[in-house]
């Protein structure tokens, strides 16, 4: 089996932050949420994998590499405009030839992995194996009417009055009966070719195309509150500490703590569960719980919880920051001079370029 990993799209939901920066390569827990993808293809057995790219192809190709870190072969294939999944299962026709693959969303965050689902497709033999959950508002997804045998009849993309709650997640696993079904298609409303059109087809034609739940943690991380909710879930799984960082006396820790080296934490109390990166610095401040603090950030006199600080991030004298994502190298502070930026809920702070 293969993989098709889908890494373009604008990330137009979760500006500013994507003006410069990959939606995929965003952090949960420390990591790019397009690093969770690919361990999750790695854990799955599959070594040979093509990513999909777009106006950020440079900037991912430089955080994952050939994908030899991650135990896998990758192949780079630039799509020019986001034209929809089913038009990049066209593109990666001759990589992907006669074999099964999977294809993953990589702005999609899978905590539990997909191995458990990749054995039931191989043991089934589906053409077609879509994961599903049921959401409390379906009208946001591709919806899939399944019948009493898992066998899925019929898919609706973001129905305005969903016949069913099941959710269509951002993990299809195919045989390569699919690419006879995506030839030809014309493009939905919003101009797009639709997977979902295609795996009707596959339907239609008398394929088989089963649902399969999906037990674990899922989240599609399209919005802010979304990549909060999953930094929460990963760092709550934490069981223990690793601090390797330098810690002074003054310092304090309670719960699950992780500090990497060449961090350096002074006159602070920590609660866990936090993850802080190397090269960052925090002085006198309280931090935690569910904080993720990127490489390079600094932190002195101030209060943070429930957080992602991206690389680089400042905050000097903030009593409380909570629920919120600062950008990489913004400046936030009592004392800066700048232009107001939204970072969450509850931070109404100045930052300076």
């Amino acid at each position: 089996m293969k993989a098709l990993i889908l890494s373009g799209g604008t990330g137009s939901r979760l500006r500013p932050f994507t003006h410069s920066t990959a939606k995929q390569l965003l952090p949960v827990a420390n990591k790019p949420v397009l690093a969770h993808c690919l361990e999750n293809i790695r854990d799955a057995g599959i070594t040979e994998a093509a990513v999909i790219v777009g106006t950020h192809a440079a900037e991912i190709s430089q955080v994952i590499g050939d994908g030899s870190a991650f135990g896998l072969d990758l192949t780079y294939l630039h799509q020019e405009q986001p034209r929809g999944l089913a038009h990049c299962v066209q593109l990666a026709a001759d990589f992907l030839g006669d074999d099964d693959f999977v294809m993953y969303l990589a702005d999609n965050v899978f905590a539990d992995g997909i191995a458990q689902a990749a054995k039931v497709f191989a043991a089934e033999r589906a053409d077609a194996l879509l994961l599903v959950q049921p959401v409390a508002d379906p009208r946001a997804y591709g919806v899939a009417e399944v019948g009493a045998d898992g066998r899925v009849h019929r898919l609706v993309e973001k129905p305005a009055e969903p016949a069913s709650d099941l959710a269509v997640l951002g993990v299809y696993f195919f045989t390569s009966r699919i690419h006879r079904a995506v030839t030809g298609l014309r493009p939905s409303g919003r101009g797009e070719l639709e997977i979902t059109d295609a795996i009707q087809r596959l339907a239609d034609d008398g394929a088989l195309v089963r649902a399969e739940c999906y037990d674990g943690y899922w989240k599609d991380t399209g919005k802010a509150e979304d990549l909060l909710d999953c930094n929460r879930e990963l760092l709550g799984r934490l069981t223990g500490s690793d601090v390797q960082g330098d810690i002074d006396a003054a310092s304090t820790l309670s719960g699950p703590v992780v500090i990497e080296p060449g961090a350096r934490v002074r006159g602070s109390h920590l609660v866990g569960p936090l993850v802080i990166a190397a090269g960052s610095t925090v002085t006198e401040c309280t931090v935690g719980p569910y904080v993720s603090v990127g490489r390079d950030c600094v932190l002195r006199r101030s209060a943070v919880a429930d957080s992602i600080l991206l690389e680089g991030a400042a905050v000097d004298g903030v009593p409380a920051l909570d629920h919120s994502i600062i950008g990489r190298w913004a400046r936030i502070g009592r004392s800066t001079a700048g232009h107001q930026l939204l970072v969450g809920d509850h931070a109404n702070a100045e930052v300076a370029a």
